[in-house]
């Protein structure tokens, strides 16, 4: 576990002051977790506060961490309000980050549903009081994610886990670490609309926690525990097929997602290898993300990919 410092970014702290402040987060999330349960299953009796489209994205602040430089990342995330539709912004007006931006490593194509500890941007030990605000603008509404070095949102690698629901369990809790995972060969590439691009995403892992399916009856925040590795898009607007087939990256209860009823992680296989091809439906620059997680932590490797018409 993170060792917390006795002072925040923005002011000297009382170390039991500082507690009380992580207690009051912890409390947060779970309340939210039981109010979001409350409105899914509301939701699901009215069929009038779920869509599978038509919504907007609203971005979110997860937190911030201290870096052992001294430096802090802030760490982003969004809901696609969504359950089924993904959605473009481009970077620009409508997807900016400030000060800064507009761009700072956001994504621009937008997965439905929850997607937490999307992207990090790193600030200076002299960041202080100051904020970033990352904006963004579909069909008409504008949503606001404020990020500052506040106590209150400090976060380490305990907090992230509870969020995933991978908590429970003492070796998880102190011995896990997050995958590595890197591309083999150039993470810049060409390609060609309607033909195959072949990739593979080399991951190791230190096998904690080791593999457990989803259990048929589970709480809200329950994941399947074990190394996964899957690639999505996370920036191009064109249509992008994976074979094989990935599952998702973002909770759905109803199919091939790790916090579906019954989903388990593959076999790992041998060699750490995880291949795939991926074919464009139309021209353009796309950044491709492979994600490598355990059920309590993830790590990340980005490919940018320029596509020409056939």
């Amino acid at each position: 576990m993170t060792r917390l410092p006795q002072t925040s970014p923005t002011g000297p702290i009382e170390a039991s002051s500082w507690q009380r402040r992580r207690m009051r987060v912890r409390a947060a999330t779970v309340v939210l977790a039981v109010a979001a349960l409350c409105a899914i299953s509301s939701g699901a009796r009215s069929q009038s506060i779920m869509f599978s489209s038509g919504q907007n994205v609203v971005p979110s602040f997860e937190g911030w961490e201290l870096k052992p430089d001294g430096t802090f990342d802030l760490l982003f995330g969004y809901l696609n309000r969504n359950l089924d539709e993904e959605l473009d912004i481009p970077i620009g007006p409508d997807n900016t980050v400030e000060p800064g931006g507009p761009d700072r490593g956001q994504p621009t194509h937008f997965l439905p549903r929850r997607n937490r500890y999307v992207f990090r941007i790193n600030v200076p030990k002299d960041f202080g009081a100051r904020e970033v605000v990352w904006t963004l603008t579909i069909r008409g509404k504008t949503e606001k994610a404020y990020a500052s070095l506040k106590p209150d949102y400090v976060i380490d690698k305990l907090l992230i886990m509870k969020d995933v629901g991978a908590l429970g369990a003492r070796k998880i809790e102190r011995e896990n670490k997050a995958p590595t995972v890197r591309i083999e060969g150039a993470t810049q590439r060409t390609a060609s609309v309607g033909e195959p691009l072949p990739l593979t995403a080399l991951v190791s892992d230190d096998g904690i926690p080791s593999p457990k399916p989803v259990p048929e009856r589970y709480p809200v925040t329950a994941n399947a525990l074990g190394l996964r590795v899957a690639w999505f898009v996370y920036r191009g607007a064109g249509k992008v097929t994976f074979d094989p087939e990935q599952f998702k990256v973002y909770t759905d209860y109803r199919s091939n997602s790790p916090w579906t009823p019954g989903w388990a992680p593959p076999p790992v296989p041998p060699d750490g290898k995880y291949p795939v091809k991926v074919t464009f439906g139309a021209p353009g620059t796309y950044v491709l993300r492979v994600m490598a997680h355990d059920g309590g932590l993830m790590s990340t490797q980005d490919v940018t990919v320029t596509v020409s018409p056939n």
